[in-house]
């Protein structure tokens, strides 16, 4: 990781680098914005190929193949979102942002690449990572034809969870339904650091072997975006959901354990759909000075 991201600030001119890097210390470095706003970092656009291309290599350090894939969809959606907004906006796929804190190699330093619906941070400390946070989102959440999804990067998540969410003995699957109502985003919101959201739903421990079974692989899929070696633990999880269960609506859903928090919120048909992934918690990622992995989100329209 640090010979890729010092290989990435080899590629770019004095001014580039003097942009796309920032002390350790920097505030900015406890940060969390997938919205559509400004940011600190030099933009894929004032890149050239091969510092564009490092870039990517970087990125590719921090995810797993089918998380990156994942977010190179997220970016080329930017595209189809603009084109949707009949191109009043001004969205394209190259307004993302690389920022590096600290100098790689160093006992301490991190790197963020940063844009719409798309936040991967690494921090390490004294040789140890922290992937907090790790966020993706899309918009549109899916792209039909003939009634089927030519493009619908999060369905895995979406699916598996209302999988889960269905199998529960409905005495259960009313205590993991905290809400009759989702939110318009998830609740933890564009923090840096967040505590246990409250209700918290349904202890793993309170589900059959299936269920159970659908939660692990619900799990492994978020920890599945980032290498082995930096996810964290999975111990007390617990699922909450809100809103109806039907696909088509709004609705909202949370992953709590010790060290992990995740959780998504899908509004009805095409909208957009925010899913962060793995999160160490406040305590865990004390270790490594860095935030936790949260969800994030706004109020705001503009997206």
């Amino acid at each position: 990781m640090d010979g890729e991201a010092r290989a990435f600030l080899a590629a770019l001119s004095d001014g580039q680098r003097a942009e796309a890097t920032r002390d350790f210390g920097d505030d900015r470095r406890r940060w969390l914005e997938y919205r559509p706003a400004p940011r600190p970092g030099l933009s894929l656009a004032a890149m050239a190929g091969d510092a564009r291309k490092a870039a990517h290599r970087l990125l590719a350090t921090a995810l797993t193949p089918p998380a990156y894939a994942q977010a190179m969809a997220v970016i080329a959606l930017e595209e189809v979102l603009d084109r949707r907004e009949g191109w009043r906006n001004g969205r394209h796929s190259e307004d993302y942002r690389v920022v590096v804190f600290g100098r790689p190699g160093d006992d301490r330093w991190a790197w963020r690449f940063e844009g719409h619906h798309l936040s991967v941070t690494m921090t390490v400390v004294d040789g140890v990572v922290s992937p907090a946070p790790v966020f993706l989102g899309a918009n549109p959440a899916r792209v039909d034809v003939a009634g089927r999804p030519v493009l619908r990067p999060l369905a895995v998540e979406e699916d598996l969870a209302r999988e889960l969410l269905l199998a529960m003995r409905p005495e259960v699957r009313d205590r993991a339904v905290v809400a009759g109502r989702a939110p318009y985003d998830i609740r933890s919101g564009p923090r840096p650091s967040a505590g246990r959201l409250e209700p918290a739903g349904v202890h793993r421990g309170e589900l059959r072997p299936a269920e159970r079974e659908l939660l692990d692989r619900l799990v492994g899929v978020y920890l599945g975006r980032i290498p082995e070696a930096v996810r964290p633990g999975t111990g007390n999880l617990r699922f909450a959901w809100e809103g109806p269960p039907g696909p088509g609506t709004r609705h909202y859903y949370r992953i709590q354990g010790d060290d992990l928090s995740s959780s998504t919120t899908t509004p009805p048909t095409t909208a957009t759909t925010r899913t962060p992934c793995c999160a160490a918690r406040t305590a865990s990622s004390a270790r490594t000075s860095s935030p936790r992995t949260t969800p994030a989100g706004s109020n705001s329209r503009s997206r």
